[in-house]
């Protein structure tokens, strides 16, 4: 009797540590609003990304790092400033959005521009919620502006790494040391030839919501999904990505209606 109950245990936990180790991707988190640099290549906003637009939540590395991808050479994309970086339109104070993926016991959140420390978000060595936003005041530093915000573990001595390109109290733009002034270039050279037509079928905005939920969009909260036969509602304004199907982050991202 002893034996047969105890095989089918052994059996379920060498298949929860299979389990374990093929979800690597499952871990940890990441700044998903403004975009992150690594959200941005996750929803292919930017592309040719290589490996962390599969895992945007997993640029981990030693505390104290200062530098976009950690230090971490799979990632280096993120620290090239030669990429399009598209920066963000924003006001002077600024909502950053953490998604969690695992809710590690949180030292403190801490935010930088350069080499001044603009804010720090005490963790009190707690679980965090799957979702965490934080207000940071950016209103000295007007202008195209490169956000590192650090997530340092309470009981781990490792870090996870975003980086945020805005542009404060402006308007939108790319490159990472292009002037903030609007190139000429982007001005329209002439007129349509053609007017639109009445009734767009394609110029719709994605992230009205309403529709199946689809990788690639910008949800905004209280935006409805159908997935799989069910409809959710969006709790927290994000870009989606394929492995963010609203089955998989229930309450953290999507609540099931």
């Amino acid at each position: 009797m002893r034996r047969s109950i105890a095989y089918p245990l052994v059996a379920l936990g060498a298949l929860g540590s299979t389990l374990v180790v093929a979800s690597p991707a499952l871990a940890h988190g990441y700044v998903s609003a403004p975009p992150s640099r690594q959200a941005l290549c996750a929803s292919r906003a930017v592309p040719d990304c290589g490996p962390i637009q599969f895992e945007p939540q997993s640029v981990e590395a030693p505390k104290g790092q200062k530098s976009c991808n950690g230090g971490v050479a799979g990632f280096s994309v993120l620290a090239d400033e030669s990429r399009n970086w598209p920066a963000k339109a924003v006001a002077s104070k600024v909502a950053f959005t953490w998604v969690m993926t695992a809710r590690h016991r949180t030292s403190n959140w801490e935010y930088f521009i350069g080499d001044k420390k603009v804010a720090t978000v005490d963790g009190g060595n707690a679980q965090p919620d799957a979702v965490v936003t934080h207000n940071v005041d950016l209103s000295a530093f007007p202008g195209r502006q490169k956000v590192l915000a650090v997530w340092n573990i309470g009981d781990t001595p490792m870090a996870f790494y975003s980086c945020i390109d805005l542009n404060v109290g402006g308007s939108g733009g790319s490159g990472g040391t292009t002037p903030t002034t609007a190139p000429t270039t982007t001005a329209p050279t002439k007129a349509p030839t053609t007017p639109p037509t009445s009734k767009p079928t394609t110029t719709a905005p994605v992230s009205s919501g309403g529709g199946a939920w689809a990788a690639g969009v910008t949800y905004k909260t209280g935006d409805k999904v159908t997935y799989e036969g069910k409809t959710y509602e969006c709790r927290q304004g994000h870009s989606s990505i394929r492995s963010w199907e609203p089955s998989i982050y229930t309450l953290a991202l999507w609540l099931p209606l």
